[in-house]
């Protein structure tokens, strides 16, 4: 919104400057001064702004529409021919509509030259050439660069993002004490063992499935979570008590893939637990966004960690929306707030 804002008043103080500049020029020409007014005068730089300042408009949507297919799939030379031409057809067009109309309306009396006409056609057809590719389009590269320097940025932090969450679960620690859960289990109660392989291979299986996507339904994400709390339950057993209460209204709205996980796996790490005194973690909805939170009681031996888990979250996010990743510390409480996301919210759009 910010960008469109102020490219928008970008457009209109060149449109103004360039119509003050280039009219005044003429007056030059013409009458040798630049000392001259008359009150059509502020009529005939209004008609000349407006011509510019739609011009402008009209240039972004030009570039644009070259940027994509099937304009990028023609030769060099077809392509540069047809975006000129676009341009100059659409100048004369908007020249004739926003000057030369409004003058033979409003000042049917007024005698306008045919020269001065032929004149204003080619004037304006070569300042919206020279705006188009020496601003609009240099703009537009720039834009685009930039998308693909986000793209390739967004694509990095989710492959770390994969990276810390099969390191979280492929961590030999993580592993050892699945395996003695596992072993245990198997003497005594088969049935739970069974239950409890099938949902460490779920866990993995997800993240096999989704390593390539940035985002994922809250659907699948928690199907994600439900797999992992088990496992999580039956190695802390009431020292660890999770609730999680998401309507179905909410389930398809989309985040970053593994993001609620590491939330789970962040809490886990820094906080302690006993039967007395368990960990509480809670996963809900709240203005639209969900919330993941846990009692704070700090692990009493020195936990090592970095905080990649949190930033990469919110920089992932910073890369798919212009809202934010909350993240509220209390003496109690420790609360993380994940903006959920519509289709139409991370898919750019232009102006």
């Amino acid at each position: 919104m910010r960008f469109h804002r102020n490219l928008l008043l970008t457009r209109i103080g060149t449109a103004a400057f360039t119509s003050v500049f280039f009219y005044y020029t003429f007056v030059f020409i013409n009458l040798g001064t630049i000392f001259w007014y008359e009150a059509s005068a502020l009529r005939e730089l209004l008609l000349v702004f407006l011509f510019l300042l739609s011009t402008f408009w009209v240039h972004g949507k030009i570039a644009t529409l070259f940027n994509a297919p099937p304009f990028t799939q023609l030769p060099g030379y077809s392509k540069a021919f047809i975006e000129a031409a676009s341009v100059i057809v659409v100048s004369l067009f908007l020249c004739l509509l926003f000057v030369y109309v409004p003058t033979f309306i409003l000042l049917p009396d007024t005698e306008v030259l045919p020269i001065r006409v032929r004149l204003g056609f080619v004037v304006g057809a070569i300042i919206s050439l020279f705006f188009y590719y020496f601003v609009e389009r240099e703009r537009k590269i720039k834009q685009l660069q930039a998308e693909h320097l986000r793209a390739e940025q967004l694509q990095k932090e989710s492959y770390q993002a994969q990276l810390e969450a099969l390191k979280n679960q492929v961590n030999p620690h993580f592993l050892f004490n699945s395996l003695n859960v596992l072993n245990s289990l198997i003497y005594v109660d088969q049935d739970k063992a069974t239950q409890f392989l099938s949902q460490l291979s779920e866990v993995y299986r997800f993240l096999l499935d989704n390593s390539s996507k940035q985002l994922v339904p809250l659907k699948k994400e928690l199907e994600l979570v439900h797999a992992y709390i088990y496992l999580l339950k039956t190695r802390f057993g009431e020292n660890v008590q999770f609730k999680v209460q998401v309507p179905d209204a909410y389930q398809q709205l989309e985040l970053p893939s593994t993001a609620v996980q590491m939330l789970l796996e962040n809490a886990i790490k820094h906080n302690g637990s006993t039967p007395q005194k368990p960990l509480l973690i809670s996963i809900f909805v709240a203005e639209g966004k969900l919330v993941v939170k846990n009692n704070l009681q700090p692990r009493l031996e020195e936990v090592n960690s970095n905080g990649i888990g949190l930033k990469n979250i919110g920089t992932r996010y910073s890369y798919l929306t212009k809202h934010k990743v909350e993240i509220e510390q209390t003496e109690e409480a420790f609360t993380v707030r994940l903006p959920l996301l519509k289709v139409e919210q991370h898919e750019n759009s232009d102006y």
